[in-house]
């Protein structure tokens, strides 16, 4: 058993990460990161609080999940990780928790299947892991906002080069290819298709040195009601590679709890 000194040791990036690493491990220790007492849950296919955590882990196949930590960022009191999952068939996933007083006390998430690499040879989770620009944390998180409501939330398609470059805009959706051309592209077929690509409410900025994860809330498709988490990385204050998973929000007689998505 980890003791409560070496628990006190360890960061809330550490507890997070090593929660995860659980699910494949087995580990029963780190479930005591979670306040007993207040675990807030927003993954709606799982109920409120450690019974919910613990009925997921009851339903694990044989030999258990597999969970890998590919990114692992702190902003605050909350840790957000980009992993790889086997759960219930293989998956990429974004985790938020949330940490009041060393303890685990909200979590989010936003999950989707494993695809083949994209136009460009690039799958969800490669990419550059290196946190750096500690000092510029604060000036990233607010041009990946600045970016999102001038482009992405009002359209003005033509800011789009203040905020990416366009020389070096690595891409990691499943569809897309690199460059601003790529992106163009795949703008171009969803409005000939009449297929929507919506954001309407940006949730939440999170973010450490040159990364930045945002949780937005609108429709993509032919409409669906869907949370996007976009992970971006910024080199000399803008965006040079792209990740995200975008997951349907069900419908609200299908919630497993009643704490929304966001």
């Amino acid at each position: 058993m980890l003791t409560q000194k070496h628990q006190m040791k360890l960061t809330n990036k550490q507890k997070a990460v090593t929660l995860i690493e659980s699910l494949e491990n087995g580990a029963h220790e780190p479930v005591g990161y979670i306040n007993p007492n207040k675990y807030i849950q927003h993954n709606l296919a799982v109920g409120d609080g450690l019974a919910g955590f613990g009925e997921v882990m009851a339903h694990a196949p044989e030999g258990g999940f597999k969970a890998k930590v590919v990114r692992a960022f702190e902003d605050g009191d909350f840790v957000f990780l980009h992993s790889e999952y086997d759960f219930f068939g293989p998956k990429a996933g974004f985790d938020i928790f949330r940490f009041e007083d060393g303890k685990i006390v909200e979590h989010w998430d936003n999950l989707s299947p494993i695809t083949p690499p994209n136009p460009s040879g690039r799958t969800q989770l490669d990419g550059a892991t290196e946190i750096t620009d500690l000092d510029k944390t604060a000036t990233n998180k607010a041009t990946v906002q600045a970016f999102l409501s001038d482009v992405l939330m009002n359209g003005q398609t033509d800011k789009i080069a203040d905020y990416i470059n366009p020389s070096q805009y690595l891409q990691h959706n499943s569809s897309i290819a690199d460059g601003l051309d790529g992106l163009g592209a795949a703008l171009q077929y969803f409005a000939e298709n009449g297929m929507v690509l919506q954001y309407d409410t940006v949730h939440r900025v999170l973010g450490e040195g040159n990364f930045v994860l945002t949780v937005s809330e609108g429709k993509f498709g032919k409409g669906d009601h869907v949370a996007y988490y976009d992970l971006f990385r910024l080199e000399n204050g803008k965006v040079v590679e792209h990740w995200d998973i975008i997951e349907t929000i069900p419908l609200q007689a299908e919630w497993k709890n009643t704490n929304g998505k966001f």
